[in-house]
């Protein structure tokens, strides 16, 4: 049908009254029906939050047990809600004891009656609430409860803990083995057998830390009659002419595929160690371990510019700040953190993240003293972080560990598995752990120069 230009003038002054009439009514108040009416997802808005329910920690205690050589020692908080409770690895083997008396003594009144869900909260909260801070005691007592917490929150999500932070950036976590030998030769044999067992990374050593043991001739200071019968000696510059012959000789027998670090244990003077990296640099180390004690950190900046070997650092840092200057100046390339030690995966993976900023990836410190549930909780770590280096240990544990900690991580072809139940998927069988029960033994870390001049750390 024909529309006339008459039509079409009336059509639009039509419609514009019917919009006068609209914004007229609008401002007076008018269709009240219209504007009353729910916007579509609004009434979801007006409900009250569906989520989980608050729970409260009701209890907080330590299980101390060493059915090996180390003193191990783990927080179970438990809530309000029946059969809900969280592990925490709080282990710190020199001092166990003490750390049992901080959790058991202080920890119940510090927590009970709080929000569970509000870790970061409780974390900022504990850190300060003695004070001082720094202390490694405390550190791995709220280490515990942090990571605890961590279980906690996984469990109520059902979630494997990895999830809770991000989710999975590779398939499993690739490791390094620790070996050593009384000669290179030993050594490099030591080696092929972790080759052989999918080993990609390995780190070698010549006897103990800084040849402790296996390098060097007769100390003066006991024949003096100072010091301790049981103390330890180092000849230091023995050390210093071994290891790069140590590398030679794994790198001739072992190949180039293999992947090589060593840890100098913070044990040697810088320069020294500027020279000893310098020699090393043929060889392609992978990391060197804690060039520097925590007393020389003033060095980093010329031990960088000297070098081109990558360093790995950090186990011995009580406090995360202690990470901001090295890393945003590139002074290290692997976070060599201690999850019980630096107050558990809270701030961890804070460093983790701004690691990410300045290129530096994580090397979580794993001996055999951080506890299945330590170990477990740095699998789920190293499974979320995009710049993740390696893992140290892990995944190898004794029968006799595995019945206390049923749900351990798992290793298989040089990589670790974590369990894939919610939170950190592990837990503990305190009857059985009570058998095994801690010692005040604080094992032996006392180590001299020839004249018995003690050598840190």
């Amino acid at each position: 049908m024909k529309t006339t230009g008459h039509q079409l003038v009336t059509g639009r002054r039509n419609a514009l009254k019917i919009l006068g009439l609209s914004s007229a009514a609008f401002l007076t108040g008018g269709f009240r029906n219209i504007s009353s009416a729910p916007v579509q997802g609004q009434e979801s808005l007006n409900k009250p939050p569906t989520g989980l329910p608050p729970i409260k920690i009701k209890s907080v205690k330590a299980i101390g047990t060493k059915p090996g050589g180390s003193n191990l020692v783990v927080v179970k908080v438990e809530t309000t809600e029946p059969g809900l409770y969280g592990l925490g690895c709080a282990t710190f083997t020199q001092r166990a004891e003490a750390v049992v008396t901080a959790i058991d003594k202080y920890m119940p009144d510090f927590c009970i009656g709080r929000d569970a869900d509000n870790i970061e909260d409780m974390w900022q909260s504990f850190y300060v609430s003695s004070y001082w801070r720094n202390g490694p005691v405390l550190n791995n007592a709220i280490s515990g409860l942090d990571q605890a917490l961590w279980d906690i929150k996984g469990k109520r999500a059902n979630m494997p803990l990895y999830q809770l932070l991000g989710g999975k950036c590779r398939f499993a976590v690739d490791t390094y083995t620790s070996v050593s030998g009384k000669t290179p030769e030993e050594t490099a044999d030591n080696v092929l057998k972790q080759m052989e067992a999918g080993q990609r990374h390995v780190r070698i050593q010549l006897g103990g830390y800084g040849g402790v043991g296996t390098i060097g001739s007769k100390p003066d200071f006991k024949d003096a009659g100072f010091g301790m019968p049981r103390d330890s000696f180092m000849d230091d510059q023995a050390y210093l002419r071994a290891v790069p012959k140590m590398f030679e000789g794994v790198r001739k027998k072992c190949g180039e595929e293999i992947e090589l670090c060593h840890d100098i244990h913070e044990r040697c003077q810088p320069l020294d160690v500027i020279n000893l990296c310098r020699h090393l640099e043929e060889y392609r180390p992978f990391f060197i371990e804690d060039p520097l004690s925590p007393e020389n950190t003033h060095w980093w900046k010329q031990m960088r510019e000297s070098t081109t070997v990558p360093f790995a650092m950090g186990e011995l840092f009580n406090n995360i700040n202690e990470f901001l200057e090295p890393m945003s100046n590139h002074y290290f390339d692997y976070i060599r953190i201690h999850i019980s030690q630096i107050g558990g995966i809270t701030p961890a993976m804070k460093v983790a993240r701004l690691g990410e900023w300045f290129n530096v990836r994580t090397v979580w410190h794993g001996p055999g003293d951080v506890s299945p549930v330590g170990h477990s909780a740095q699998a789920h770590m190293d499974l979320a972080c995009w710049n993740f280096g390696l893992q140290e240990g892990g995944g190898v544990f004794s029968d006799l560990l595995r019945e206390i900690f049923p749900g351990c991580a798992t290793k298989k072809n040089g990589y670790i598995f974590v369990n894939e139940a919610p939170g950190l998927g592990i837990d503990i069988n305190e009857q059985l752990a009570a058998k095994y029960p801690i010692t005040n033994s604080a094992g032996n870390w006392t180590v001299r120069k020839r004249d018995g001049t003690i050598i840190r750390p």
